[in-house]
């Protein structure tokens, strides 16, 4: 039987016997220290300083932020942090570990996950940090009434200005978890309706995002959104099993509104930091008929919303 490993694998033990739930059997500290250095190497070496508002400097070497960076942006001791990486033996509180998190623009499945690994109880469970920094969130507002998002590459919604967050449904009213492109392009009626060649779209997005988990096959955020599309929609199931990756996709979009009308946008992509990383994606008008529509659409009351 061919295994696909972009879908979320049952858990076996020693001779292929099943293995016991998450949690249940005894976790090895050594091991566990070993995975959390590892994790925060990870997610130290994917950040750009530009991300995080530093220098580059002609000398770096580095990918990413060096380890004296992270514990300067997180506010805690270089030492502490280094042992950290080091998977010494050593007592973190959750005060820490929430500065680290933030530091490190963790997501709230890697941050639920650091909490995990460092055997400690998360004192804000749920929140995130999204890297949508105070100029973006500026930019985000001055490009209305084009519609303009940030998201990362697992399609999760970040940021979004008022025309955007009217353009396909009331995002506002979307609880934060189903906050995701994918999910609400294969499961959510309204937003699928105002989409103006849905086939073509859902088969570019799932193309794009088989070719981005490529390097996150292990991580608990991706595997859990698989899971969950594949047990919500048929439709996924059937496009996920034939393996596309990336596929040209014409950068003119049309979208039905059931108030303003039908709108015919351009898409444009800015990477706010490594490809692929968050980017923020806006929306031109083709003519000047979306044009009004859109200044239409924008003016209907909304606020400014941010996963």
């Amino acid at each position: 039987m061919t295994v696909d490993p972009f879908l979320p694998q049952p858990a076996t033990g020693p001779g292929g016997a099943a293995a016991p739930p998450y949690g249940t059997a005894p976790r090895d500290d050594a091991a566990r220290r070993a995975e959390l250095a590892a994790f925060l190497r990870s997610r130290r070496e994917r950040i750009t300083p530009e991300q995080v508002g530093l220098p580059r400097g002609a000398r770096r070497r580095t990918p990413g932020l060096r380890r004296e960076e992270v514990a300067h942006l997180g506010a805690v001791g270089v030492t502490w942090y280094t042992w950290l990486e080091q998977a010494r033996d050593i007592h973190v509180s959750p005060q820490v570990l929430d500065a680290v998190a933030r530091a490190l623009l963790l997501d709230r499945a890697e941050r639920s996950h650091l909490f995990a690994l460092a055997g400690a109880v998360d004192p804000m469970p749920g929140r995130e940090c999204t890297g949508v920094t105070r100029e973006l969130w500026q930019l985000l507002h001055q490009l209305t009434p084009f519609p303009a998002v940030v998201q990362n590459s697992r399609f999760d919604i970040l940021a979004y200005n008022r025309t955007y967050g009217r353009l396909l449904c009331d995002l506002d009213a979307v609880p934060e978890a189903d906050r995701n492109g994918m999910w609400l392009a294969f499961t959510h009626p309204v937003w699928r309706a105002g989409l103006g060649d849905l086939e073509a779209t859902l088969g570019v997005m799932a193309a794009k995002f088989r070719a981005s988990m490529a390097e996150h096959l292990a991580e608990p955020a991706w595997k859990a959104l698989v899971a969950r599309l594949m047990e919500a929609s048929p439709e996924f199931r059937e496009i996920w099993a034939q393996h596309e990756v990336l596929r040209p996709v014409s950068a003119v979009k049309v979208f039905r509104h059931p108030r303003v009308g039908p709108l015919q946008l351009t898409a444009t992509s800015l990477w706010t930091g490594p490809n692929p990383g968050p980017k923020l994606l806006y929306y031109t008008p083709v003519d000047e008929m979306s044009r009004e529509r859109l200044e239409q659409l924008a003016a209907e009351p909304a606020a400014l919303a941010a996963v």
